[in-house]
């Protein structure tokens, strides 16, 4: 309901607020189902202003993350919305659904800083990719589209072999470092997080917070089982 959307606005608000004070190389990703998605477009924007304003007050970037296929055509309206009013905001885009290459283009013609993540909720095969070779290949040709426009995208995944054909591109075309991120989960993989810091790459970290980080956990888990899998992979390839 609008009344708890508006509880957890204040929130990010109060975040972004402390993370200017603290001088912090940090930012926010928002859920927009949390921010009031399903009250409407507008109902959503509005729940979104103060968080928004706040960013450009304080200089603080706003991810607005990317959900099921269901919101992919209203959060890049929102996205859209809030950049025409000024805000530096930007989306996620998921490199298994089919429409992402062509999205992709637009954000990169505007050089939107975007996050890329190969997309963890299940989706139909005339949606989305089922194969993980065929979704690794798009999340590089993504990555590399929005690097080669300049666009400082978040490259967000634990996969070594992205994170080398990733690397491998920049290094081909004479891309430093400075142009694009990678972005892991907290606690996950930190084998490979420390590498890529000795390596010279950024890094930023996802770090859930607030009293319901427990039940958002087991959401993450529930949207796709093979999230679970997953977890353990990367645990005990930190030992491997």
């Amino acid at each position: 309901d609008r009344a708890s959307a508006d509880r957890a606005a204040s929130v990010y608000v109060q975040t972004i607020e402390r993370i200017a004070t603290e001088a912090l190389d940090a930012n926010v990703s928002i859920k927009l189902t949390q921010m009031g998605l399903d009250l409407g477009v507008d109902e959503c924007l509005a729940v979104l202003e103060p968080i928004a304003a706040a960013g450009s007050r304080l200089g603080i970037f706003v991810r607005i993350d990317m959900e099921s296929s269901a919101t992919t055509d209203r959060t890049l309206e929102i996205v859209e919305r809030l950049r025409a009013a000024g805000h530096d905001v930007g989306p996620v885009i998921q490199s298994y659904l089919h429409r992402s290459g062509a999205d992709v283009e637009r954000l990169a013609t505007e050089r939107v800083r975007t996050r890329i993540c190969k997309g963890a909720y299940a989706e139909p095969p005339e949606l989305a990719h089922q194969e993980r070779e065929a979704v690794g290949d798009a999340f590089v040709a993504l990555t590399q589209r929005l690097v080669e426009a300049d666009a400082y995208p978040g490259v967000a995944t634990h996969d070594p072999d992205m994170i080398q054909r990733v690397s491998a591109i920049a290094r081909q075309r004479g891309i430093g470092p400075d142009r694009f991120e990678f972005q892991m989960l907290y606690g996950v993989r930190r084998d490979l997080q420390r590498t890529l810091l000795k390596d010279g790459y950024r890094l930023r970290i996802y770090v859930p917070f607030g009293t319901e980080w427990y039940p958002y956990f087991m959401r993450r888990l529930a949207e796709r089982p093979a999230n679970v899998l997953f977890i353990l992979r990367s645990l005990f390839g930190e030992h491997s």
